[in-house]
């Protein structure tokens, strides 16, 4: 007898296969399948692919959040916690096949996102923050973390096997195509699709440097 599927089931499947086949090929359908119900069974739980989609992002939230909700984190400054929690944003969207694509436009479920972003938050304003500036240094990040991943994974599409590298991003081919034509461009796929790993941190530096210079952080608050 098949045990009765429920959305917890549902999602852990969807994001075993999301590694496998990837997000283009991934639907209700095969998810019915490596469940060993049929389609109807799910749409129970989500309506479309949109549905299954948010339900996958909230999952993926759920497990990067919480190793941040750690007081020794919590305690350290702001500085080291925002780095670190983009750090952990994108570990964890590594972790998937095209696992920023699926996190990026999608809409968190229920609350259970809630806690680790209103900690994160209340800790840049106890930092010192205005509240807008607070929301508005972690969108920022969050943004470059999630457009950078993006890219990083169209590099590396493989998280079994991350140091395959997608033949089109062939920096010395691309250098050649170009030639002399277009010089900088040329040279520049070596920086860019190079050490993805330095680029994120110096990207970091950028952001974390442009905040200190433009956001007035006041030092006497508690």
């Amino acid at each position: 007898m098949v045990s009765r599927i429920d959305r917890k089931k549902m999602v852990d499947a969807a994001l075993r296969l999301l590694n496998e086949v990837g997000l283009d090929k991934l639907t209700v359908r095969r998810i019915a399948t490596e469940l060993h119900v049929q389609a109807p069974a799910l749409y129970w739980h989500v309506r479309n692919k949109q549905e299954l989609l948010d339900e996958m992002a909230t999952e993926m939230m759920r497990r990067m959040a919480t190793p941040l909700m750690a007081e020794p984190v919590l305690a350290t400054p702001w500085q080291k916690q925002l780095a670190d929690a983009c750090r952990g944003l994108r570990r964890g969207l590594l972790a998937y096949r095209d696992g920023a694509k699926v996190f990026g436009g999608t809409r968190m479920v229920g609350q259970g996102y809630a806690a680790p972003f209103d900690a994160f938050i209340r800790r840049l304003v106890e930092a010192g923050f205005a509240f807008p500036d607070a929301v508005q240094a972690w969108w920022t990040a969050y943004n470059f973390t999630v457009g950078l991943v993006i890219e990083e994974q169209s590099v590396h599409p493989d998280p079994a096997h991350p140091e395959y590298r997608d033949p089109a991003y062939d920096s010395a081919e691309r250098e050649r195509r170009l030639g002399d034509r277009y010089p900088y461009a040329a040279r520049a796929g070596a920086e860019l699709f190079g050490d993805i790993e330095r680029n994120f941190e110096a990207g970091l530096r950028i952001i974390i440097a442009g905040i200190e210079a433009t956001v007035e952080i006041r030092p006497d608050a508690s």
